[in-house]
């Protein structure tokens, strides 16, 4: 009897997640299929599949590659991306090895710090923000790095301080021993632990990064555009008319850098998570 609920309640639960995956893939999947679709077919049948009048083929991805800075923005945001991350690693994850090593006030405050600045709001800050950046002269493709630095930094320190605290004391003070720096200590021991929130933090930041329309925007404005910024501006025609066909396409060509490189890496985002929230 026991056995019959039990096999109930995993069948209910297994049909809940495909439900829950139908629901999220639905979006994508309906973009996929108005991309190959004429821009008169795309408003008013979104939901059929593209065939006869309708089918366009590849014109609309032709379209939107050629218009006008989409490679250039293409370079710039995947520039942005992979600078982003990868300054936001090393940063935060200094950052967080020193929190926990270095234990006093200064750096309990400092770890406080990081923990609120993930629940202040963007738009709290967005006009001051600007107005530093501006006044900084960051207001280019790379002082935006460092300003996705400072945004990226609390949530990022708080999961590296919770696996931090995982790492044994003894294997740094046996690097110490064998003559480490305390630079050496943490990149040839103490980083390479760190891979599974390392990958995490790098995922979830490069997808914040990637897909960001309001930051490039206020910052670098429409003389550097970044992908989300060239799609909307380029797809704009005159009157607020808008190619949908084209805007589709180039959806589709803008999250596919950013499956790539989940897929690749989705194995250590739940170790990594688990790591960094519980641990701590």
């Amino acid at each position: 009897m026991n056995t019959k609920h039990s096999k109930r309640g995993i069948g209910f639960f297994y049909a809940i997640l495909v439900a829950l995956t139908a629901v999220f893939i639905f979006p994508i999947v309906l973009v996929l299929i108005n991309s190959f679709k004429s821009r008169l077919y795309v408003s008013t049948t979104p939901f059929s599949f593209p065939a006869g009048d309708m089918f366009v083929g590849l014109e609309n991805y032709i379209n939107g590659l050629t218009s006008s800075g989409f490679f250039l923005a293409f370079l710039r945001s995947a520039w942005v991306s992979v600078a982003s991350v990868a300054l936001i690693i090393v940063c935060t994850s200094m950052t967080a090895w020193f929190i926990v090593r270095v234990k006093g006030k200064l750096t309990r405050g400092l770890y406080y710090l990081f923990v609120f600045s993930m629940i202040v709001p963007f738009q709290m800050v967005m006009y001051t923000m600007t107005f530093m950046v501006t006044r900084l002269a960051f207001d280019n493709v790379l002082g935006i790095v460092l300003v996705y630095l400072g945004f990226g930094a609390g949530l990022s320190v708080f999961m590296f301080t919770g696996f931090v605290k995982a790492v044994p004391m003894e294997i740094e003070e046996a690097a110490t021993i064998d003559g480490c720096s305390p630079l050496q200590t943490f990149f040839l021991v103490v980083f390479p632990m760190l891979k599974p929130t390392a990958i995490t933090v790098a995922i979830l930041n490069a997808m914040w990064v990637w897909n960001d329309y309001l930051l490039p925007y206020l910052i670098l404005g429409s003389d550097h555009k970044t992908v989300p910024v060239a799609i909307q501006l380029a797809m704009q025609g005159a009157y607020g008319s808008t190619d949908y066909g084209g805007f589709m396409a180039m959806l589709v060509v803008s999250i596919i850098p950013i499956i790539i490189f989940y897929v690749c890496s989705q194995k250590y985002i739940i170790k990594g998570v688990i790591a960094g929230a519980v641990k701590g």
